[in-house]
């Protein structure tokens, strides 16, 4: 084989495999292109995976209604995206910790946009399986477009909200009423430039309370306790000739120096033991006396001890002997001399 032939095999086996083909979802473009024409401004495919067209604001409600047409029935959302960052930085900053300037530079993601605001709807063809992602910019000064509820009954209430929280207008919806917020609420809770002010004051309650990453929990664990005397006071003196180091607060007790370390010295731990000894023994005396106390409430006051059944004088009569004898009584006494 000659070098020329070679190299034409090496240039043939190191060219770049092309990129798998989408039939179903390019169909799906190029009918929607015949039916909206140049309203169409861009597509994005992810072959075998999904489908996103940018259309004309113009055109945003005869684009639902074309899909429809086209065999996409399915209604699953509309809603609207602020591509506009935060001037307030994100909701998990610290406030209380410097911020560095912001990016304040609008990226609109697939398909681009001209706008800050951008409506977004999805619908599937259920026959084909397939589902896509229409979406259109909203005009910064007049943020209206038309309204799908005439193709898409399913749409009113995702208007409504789309409405309530970015403030975007919709044409010929049939009631554009507030679903969350008061009829007299000022602003739109989900456009960027909406002030947190719980954020502001204090910080997101995941980053207050934060656990030391496993590695420093280990090298706090693996610290050394200092050595304490019988009051339990921090002795420098031992604590440097065990670990080398003087305790960095000497006024620091066991109990406050044991939260910080793994294992106490041998006098510490003494101490310890002696304290919770002493603490039990006191509780079980205070236990004691409560107990003591209550007893000497519940006990009457006369001393004398209660009458009980045993204690009954013998003279008392049997119920039974008192209804024969009372029987007896009422007897005739002629019967008793004729008997």
């Amino acid at each position: 084989m000659s070098d020329d032939t070679q190299s034409a095999v090496a240039t043939e086996d190191d060219a770049p495999l092309a990129l798998p083909g989408d039939g179903v979802r390019e169909a799906v473009v190029d009918d929607l292109r015949n039916r909206i024409g140049d309203a169409l401004i861009d597509s994005h495919i992810v072959p075998n995976d999904d489908l996103t067209v940018r259309v004309s604001t113009e055109s945003w409600a005869a684009t639902g209604a074309a899909l429809k047409a086209a065999g996409f029935t399915f209604f699953s959302w509309l809603s609207a995206i602020d591509w506009m960052p935060s001037p307030y930085g994100k909701g998990e900053d610290d406030p209380t910790v410097e911020k560095e300037p912001i990016d304040m530079t609008i990226k609109q993601g697939v398909c681009g946009g001209d706008t800050r605001f951008q409506v977004l709807a999805r619908l599937t063809d259920l026959n084909r399986h397939v589902g896509i992602t229409i979406k259109a910019d909203v005009d910064d000064d007049t943020p209206v477009v038309d309204s799908w509820t005439g193709s898409f009954a399913g749409a009113n209430w995702h208007e409504r909200e789309c409405h309530e929280m970015f403030g975007i207008g919709f044409n010929n919806h049939p009631d554009l009423r507030n679903m969350y917020l008061p009829t007299d609420f000022e602003g739109h809770p989900l456009r960027k430039d909406f002030p947190l002010l719980a954020r502001m004051v204090k910080p997101w309650p995941g980053i207050v309370d934060v656990e030391p990453m496993p590695e420093k929990a280990e090298e706090i664990a693996d610290e050394p306790l200092p050595v304490t005397d019988e009051a339990g006071r921090i002795d420098p003196v031992a604590t440097e000739e065990l670990t080398g180091e003087p305790p960095s607060d000497p006024d620091l007790t066991m109990a406050d120096a044991a939260a910080t370390g793994d294992e106490a010295t041998e006098v510490g731990a003494a101490d310890a033991g002696a304290d919770s000894e002493h603490s039990d023994a006191g509780s079980d005396d205070a236990d004691a006396a409560a107990d003591a106390d209550a007893d000497a409430d519940d006990t009457p006051e006369s001393s004398e001890p209660a009458a009980t059944h045993d204690d009954a004088p013998e003279s008392a009569a049997d119920p039974l002997d008192v209804a024969e004898g009372a029987s007896t009584a009422d007897a005739d006494p002629q019967e008793e001399a004729g008997s």
